[in-house]
């Protein structure tokens, strides 16, 4: 039987950014703060954030840049994003443009070194961006480096067991295994002919790759529908981030957590 994964780094992160190169203008300024997920809580109700002025913030897979937006509107000083594409960083230089706080975006994988400051920021985060990561261990690791001691991250992505739930045509049955994980490639990505690689890890997986790099779990949140966020789109069933999908399983959820003002002796 032909292995369905994919096992090659540099294939999945060149076939990854030649994929956002192409539909970067469809999530222009979409899943970014307020909102941590699609049909999920905002941090407008949930506060995981606090206090921004002043914080010097990191974000993972930034985008179009309108999650730092909203860090900098809010008195954040220094904003710097990384992104594996070019034409998505265009896109957040336009958006950081004329805001008051220090910008730097950097053209990289985040589970590549590229060079960040270690034990520089208060906070680093993700919007829908961790879960893109080839290798999560790693990245982890240089979520903790760049991490000063008390620093926090906050992080988000699709939950994953939202995936195994799908709409058949009259109602929603499980349509696979949640604890198959792997880097699959498909041949297609947003109704266009792009080739992606999506990465499938349990939660466990997550949480799992923050003890080992010596990070404290604080929170996870799953957030159930929030019934404000619906629109006509959302009613159908069989669409992607469907309200009745989103009443049986979670679509989002949010770890937060802190890098421990001490070493902690990793086990």
């Amino acid at each position: 039987m032909r292995d369905p994964f994919v096992h090659d780094l540099e294939h999945m992160l060149t076939t990854n950014r030649n994929a956002w190169n192409h539909v970067a203008p469809l999530f222009f300024g979409r899943t970014a703060l307020p909102e941590y997920g699609p049909l999920a809580s905002t941090e407008d109700e949930l506060q995981l954030l606090g206090p921004l002025e002043g914080v010097r913030a990191l974000e993972l897979g930034c985008g179009s840049g309108h999650s730092l937006r909203y860090l900098a509107d809010r008195g954040a000083s220094e904003v710097w994003g990384i992104d594996l594409s070019p034409v998505q960083l265009e896109f957040a230089r336009t958006t950081l443009s004329g805001v008051g706080a220090t910008v730097q975006l950097i053209e990289s994988a985040m589970e590549r070194d590229c060079g960040l400051p270690s034990s520089h920021f208060d906070l680093v985060f993700s919007i829908y961006g961790i879960g893109w990561t080839t290798d999560l261990e790693g990245t982890m690791r240089l979520v903790a480096t760049s991490l000063r001691p008390g620093g926090y991250f906050v992080l988000s992505g699709e939950h994953p067991v939202y995936s195994c739930v799908k709409w058949n045509g009259t109602q929603y049955t499980i349509a696979g295994s949640y604890f198959v994980e792997g880097s699959q490639e498909y041949a297609s990505w947003m109704g266009k002919n792009i080739p992606i690689v999506i990465q499938r890890r349990t939660l466990a997986a997550f949480i799992n790759a923050i003890v080992a790099a010596g990070l404290r779990i604080d929170a996870l949140v799953e957030p159930p529908l929030n019934a404000a966020a619906v629109a006509d789109e959302h009613l159908d069933p069989a669409r992607w981030y469907s309200a009745d999908r989103a009443r049986l399983v979670p679509t989002t959820f949010i770890l937060k957590g802190t890098k421990p003002s001490t070493d902690v002796p990793k086990a």
